[in-house]
């Protein structure tokens, strides 16, 4: 393989020899010995696929077992291929460029396969898989540092608060990548030697949107040079949060940072929730609207955010969509996206904390979820005890999913279709849509 990090070079001599059997849920090769043998026994070794034969030092005993590191490989597994990335073995951000097909894309739906198994569903044919392309991710959050006069922008390594500095990355839309030198020269300015950051980046309709995530402090000239990079590097908006969780502040707004749902322009707040990549959008989008489906006309969609869903589904006439959702910004942009729909209503709740209950979602006919990773644990258990006949989850966490569906199954849905989204490209995670009705 081509990554220097990817082959190395460590004395062949050393460690024990293992095959790889498959690639686990977090990207890992596994050795099984014996094939099947207790979870403590399992060998975790990454960057490798079914078939390698590879020469590995163990790490301590944990709870499911060792991690390999991988000292030479004697023989390759039939679906190694070469990473398209340079930084790969190094950079966190891909676990699984040297997973060629067709082994990546059947292992991408197995993931979601033995999620519906977990939650006691069994799938009567594979799941379809959607795979969106290289170069397609509309989104990402660079790691910034000052060191040594220059700043460095890029993605940590894996288990590492190490960062690497950025050259290429395959998954990323050219836009963002365009932008990395652009920032190493416009927040030398703002950082003081050993200062750390994060740059959140979201392509819109209307250029770049970016999140400046640190310092605590920014005085007069950092804000200038802040407008000075929004101008170079030609951004939509430029914000500035002290640290993560406190509102965004604009420092330059240059142009309205929209996108659109179902047609509908929406003007989004700093920082806002958007899918990874259009693609995976609509592919998502379309799930959703068909598992409704056209005769319900009174829909729930819960975590709705900025209206990914809710404004497609509340654009078929007569039909009354509720929007709910915790954040009141999200909420906010939808509400004025929404104002020329008259079935739309929105409604501010945390549901993590506070789930409508079953009485509350009598005379829907058709809930939509898309909770984040955490999951919808007692939303779940509240949709159980309703009288909703379909119900459609939406989900970037098999491992979440599989108990939230476990839930739905308790009392009394039944699997109807489900929908594996890859835009998460060569990495571990995996989305998903599942279709319930009882």
């Amino acid at each position: 393989m081509g990554s220097a990090r990817y082959r190395p070079e460590s004395d062949p001599s050393v460690g024990i020899e293992v095959t790889i059997a498959r690639v686990g849920a977090r990207g890992d090769g596994i050795f099984d010995p014996g094939g099947a043998g207790k979870a403590g026994d399992r060998v975790f070794v990454p960057l490798t696929v079914p078939g390698d034969r590879v020469r590995v030092r163990l790490g301590p005993v944990q709870a499911e077992g060792r991690r390999g590191q991988v000292l030479a490989w004697l023989a390759r597994g039939p679906d190694a291929v070469e990473p398209a990335c340079h930084h790969f073995g190094r950079c966190g951000g891909c676990t699984l460029q040297h997973f060629g097909d067709p082994g990546y894309g059947a292992w991408k739906a197995e993931q979601v396969a033995a999620a519906l198994e977990r939650a006691g569903f069994a799938p009567d044919r594979p799941v379809p898989l959607v795979r969106t392309a290289p170069g397609g991710r509309r989104r990402a959050t660079f790691s910034v540092q000052r060191r040594g006069g220059a700043v460095l922008v890029g993605f940590k390594e894996r288990l590492s608060h190490r960062l690497v500095d950025l050259e290429q990355c395959p998954v990323l839309a050219p836009e963002l990548i365009a932008l990395v030198p652009v920032l190493r020269r416009g927040l030398a300015p703002v950082l003081a030697e050993g200062g750390i950051a994060e740059v959140a980046v979201t392509r819109v309709e209307s250029g770049l949107d970016l999140v400046l995530v640190g310092p605590d402090r920014l005085g007069l000239s950092a804000r200038q040079a802040l407008a000075e990079l929004a101008s170079a590097a030609d951004l939509s908006r430029l914000s500035w949060q002290p640290r993560s969780g406190q509102p965004p502040e604009p420092v330059a707004a240059r142009r309205p940072a929209l996108v659109r749902f179902g047609g509908y322009p929406v003007l989004v707040p700093p920082g806002a929730f958007l899918q990874a990549s259009a693609e995976g959008e609509a592919a998502l989008t379309a799930a959703v609207l068909t598992g409704v489906g056209a005769g319900a006309m009174a829909v729930a969609d819960l975590f709705a955010g900025c209206g990914t869903f809710s404004l497609p589904l509340a654009g078929v006439t007569g039909r009354r969509v509720l929007g709910v959702d915790g954040n009141g910004a999200a909420l906010a942009a939808l509400a004025l996206a929404g104002r020329g729909l008259p079935g739309l209503t929105i409604g501010r709740r945390d549901l993590g904390r506070e789930p409508m209950s079953p009485q509350e979602l009598t005379g829907y006919e058709a809930v939509v979820f898309d909770p984040p990773r955490a999951g919808a644990a007692a939303q779940a258990e509240a949709l159980a005890a309703s009288n909703v006949p379909v119900v459609v989850a939406v989900s970037c966490n098999p491992a979440t999913f599989a108990r939230d569906a476990h839930h739905l199954r308790a009392g009394g849905y039944r699997l109807i279709t489900v929908l594996a989204v890859d835009q998460f490209l060569w990495s571990a995670h995996i989305e998903l849509v599942a279709v319930f009705n009882r």
